[in-house]
């Protein structure tokens, strides 16, 4: 599993670390807050719930889905190793706009959200990394939502699998260039912004390319290289 010293760039280029807190800041973080775990599977944060804290990420990886009043479960990130979830909700008050569910085992640490809020009140370095983690990530959801405009269902889909596996894919064994993403064919149709029937055909066409294989709640990327090269083509 990775650490926040894999996931991070060296100290030169930590500033491109996108949501991710520098180590300084992490210690701030973890100092305010006590440390817990969830069991793959479990529910961090309720969509709906009161936003009474903010964890930060230590180590596995969580989904945030959000559901629509007819039922419909979207995809909105995948978040990982050195990053905060619950810290929107947490300064706004405002209730869980979505769903946070450990993808694997995860470890982190939980800050209340008085704590939370108390905490970047007086400590104005660590209120701008949060803040500059919040832009990056909108930069990132703009520049990537413009991306996928410009492409078909299938090519969306095999483009949405490829930054899920590049950023938070699991290294599956015996494929050194594979990698394995546990998500939902319909969580995945959420991500892409189509339909779940669309991202079963765009599956199937990607598996006879030799590209992916499915089984019930995970997708795995056989070749990182290959699919990109598929995407671009």
């Amino acid at each position: 599993m990775k650490t926040v010293g894999e996931r991070c760039a060296p100290a030169a280029d930590r500033a491109s670390c996108q949501g991710i807190l520098l180590p300084e800041h992490l210690a701030l973080v973890r100092e305010a807050g006590r440390p817990s775990s969830w069991p793959r599977e479990a529910v961090l944060l309720r969509q709906g719930d009161p936003a009474d804290r903010a964890i930060l990420i230590e180590r596995g990886q969580v989904k945030i889905t959000a559901e629509s009043g007819s039922g419909y479960t979207s995809l909105l990130a995948v978040r990982g190793v050195g990053e905060l979830i619950g810290e929107l909700s947490a300064l706004d008050g405002r209730s869980r706009s979505a769903t946070v569910t450990a993808m694997t085992a995860v470890q982190g640490y939980v800050v209340s959200a008085s704590v939370f809020r108390r905490l970047l009140m007086g400590n104005g370095a660590l209120a701008m990394a949060v803040l500059n983690a919040v832009v990056a990530r909108l930069r990132d959801s703009d520049h990537r939502r413009a991306e996928y405009g410009a492409y078909g269902a299938s090519a969306r889909t095999a483009a949405v699998l490829l930054d899920l596996a590049e950023g938070y894919g699991v290294a599956v064994s015996g494929s050194p260039r594979g990698r394995s993403i546990a998500v939902t064919q319909q969580e995945l149709a959420g991500a892409v912004g189509t339909s779940r029937e669309s991202v079963v055909r765009a599956l199937r066409e990607l598996h006879h390319e030799g590209l992916v294989e499915t089984s019930r709640g995970k997708v795995v990327v056989l070749d990182l290289a290959q699919l990109e090269h598929w995407v671009r083509r």
